[in-house]
């Protein structure tokens, strides 16, 4: 197809530039085929090519560096999806906005959406088609109300927007926990306990968006996490199981784009996060699916009453789609395991795997109950008996026989498995208890370090709740690479370290000498 040249062409250019999830391209103000005049900042604009839509946020330049006069520079993102080789012809055109705003209007203004309206926002966001106001617009307007209806609508739409896996298997298990609590790497216990006894649990995980290590980032110390579509049911047929990337194999790639602005705007609503993830396990193929809900003061959900609400809208969604959902409620008082930050994670995985007797005794026990929900979905195995089946896999080597298996089939890592050769001890100021951990604290503090980024990043704990410690006795240390990140986490340690403390004279009822 040859291009139309009665419309304003200019070349592709491939600049440099990480602009996140937004599509960003960048003209001359002394651009030859628009007049930059005309455009005010962020203006929209439309790249065609034999077919090819690409919408764009446009910013004018005035270097040359960046976008010559005959030349529109693509942002990484941009030109990665445009799929275009630099020098290409292109036609650029003012943007009109897609149609499905008017139903984002509609939704601020406070009418309920039907299904189709619901489709059509969603396929255009799966297609980038919004900017980030745009997106939050869509966020807040739902944030105020969304009905049942328009809950399992936004489900539905969101998994028929990418990648939707079948198996061949009547029962396929699936497990996720709702986030927040420091060091949870359970999926990666669970996964090979499963998977050794002979279920299939095709597990997909996020990267860390405020985390300090999604699950995908600490299994990427291990093994290769960015995973096809067709590589990962190879994988899943060998070894019954993976640890990979979900954002590689698209699915529900929507959520994606929605998490990625409602996060720093604190828009996390409860529909909001029942639609993500069920979207995602149905999507996946998963039949059986667990839903961890850690309780805790500075847990996502901090009572008793916010988690049955919650249990009760991923029922209603399941029982919707056909799914078995079972919905437990655990401790989220304080981080499980020793480390946070990818390899301390990864350490501790491996120690339980190993059986090693220094291993983690909270995140071994809550990975046992875990897998022991999984195991009963198992018609073979007596009601009652998944605990001790999974301990058994556990105890005998199985499990980690299995990780490997999953290790060796997904790939080797590139990702350094060193910790952060700077470090600091952060120390008890009196004699006393642990009575409280700050989870949002420590999650903060080890991303302020540098993790995810710099997977060797975090923090190493040495006592939890309950634990008798001394003045000057470490609570925990702090592993950072560059000095920058050192003194920004020192002095987010010396304002807050995140623990509290009490005489054990006041814990007894007495009174503090």
């Amino acid at each position: 197809m040859h291009p139309d040249l009665s419309r304003p062409q200019l070349k592709i250019r491939r600049v440099n530039l990480d602009t996140g999830r937004e599509n960003v391209v960048v003209i001359s103000r002394r651009s030859k085929a628009l007049r930059a005049d005309i455009f005010r900042g962020f203006s929209r604009v439309e790249l065609r090519l034999d077919g090819k839509v690409l919408l764009a946020t446009l910013l004018i330049t005035d270097d040359d560096a960046l976008a010559a006069p005959d030349e529109i520079g693509l942002s990484e993102p941009a030109f990665r999806r445009f799929a275009q080789a630099a020098g290409t012809l292109v036609m650029v055109t003012p943007a009109s906005p897609p149609e499905s705003l008017e139903a984002v209007r509609a939704k601020i203004r406070g009418r309920t959406l039907s299904r189709a309206e619901i489709g059509a926002i969603i396929d255009d966001l799966a297609h980038y088609r919004y900017s980030d106001m745009e997106i939050a617009a869509f966020l807040i307007g739902s944030a105020s109300f969304i009905t049942s209806d328009e809950l399992l609508s936004l489900t539905a739409a969101m998994a028929e927007a990418g990648t939707q896996l079948v198996w061949p298997d009547p029962i396929v298990v699936d497990k996720h926990c709702i986030g927040g609590i420091p060091g949870n790497r359970t999926s990666m216990v669970v996964v090979p306990i499963v998977a050794a006894h002979g279920l299939p649990i095709p597990k997909t995980s996020s990267r860390a968006i405020t985390s300090p290590a999604g699950t995908a980032d600490t299994m990427e110390v291990l093994a290769r996490v960015n995973v096809g579509v067709e590589e990962m049911k190879a994988i899943v047929s060998t070894c019954n199981g993976c640890l990979i990337w979900g954002g590689h194999v698209n699915l529900s790639p929507a959520d994606d784009v929605l998490i990625s602005v409602e996060r720093p705007l604190s828009l996390d609503t409860r529909e909001q996060m029942v639609a993500s993830i069920m979207s995602k396990k149905i999507a996946a193929g998963s039949t059986h699916l667990l839903i961890d809900i850690p309780v805790g003061p500075t847990a996502k959900v901090t009572s008793a009453v916010e988690a049955m609400r919650l249990r009760k809208m991923f029922e209603f969604v399941g029982d919707r789609f056909g799914r078995t959902v079972e919905v437990i409620t655990t401790d989220g008082r304080q981080p499980i395991g020793n480390g946070i930050g990818p390899v301390l994670e990864a350490n501790d995985v491996m120690a339980v795997l190993g059986n090693d007797p220094d291993a983690p005794r909270d995140l071994r026990e809550k990975s046992l109950r875990l897998a022991a929900h999984l195991l009963e979905h198992d018609p073979k195995l007596r009601g009652g008996a998944g605990y001790a089946r999974a301990r058994e896999l556990l105890d005998n080597g199985a499990a980690l026989k299995q990780m490997q298996r999953i290790i060796d089939a997904q790939g080797p890592s590139n990702c350094s498995t060193e910790l952060g050769h700077l470090s600091f001890d952060i120390k008890a100021a009196h004699d006393g208890v642990v009575t409280e951990i700050d989870c949002l604290r420590l999650n903060r503090l080890a991303r302020t370090a540098g993790a995810p980024l710099d997977k060797g990043a975090g923090i190493r704990l040495f006592k939890k709740i309950g634990d008798r410690v001394e003045q000057g006795e470490p609570l925990y240390r702090v592993y950072t690479f560059d000095q920058p990140e050192y003194d920004l986490a020192a002095t987010a340690t010396a304002a807050d370290a995140g623990y509290a403390i009490k005489d054990r004279d006041t814990l007894q009822g007495g009174t503090a000498p």
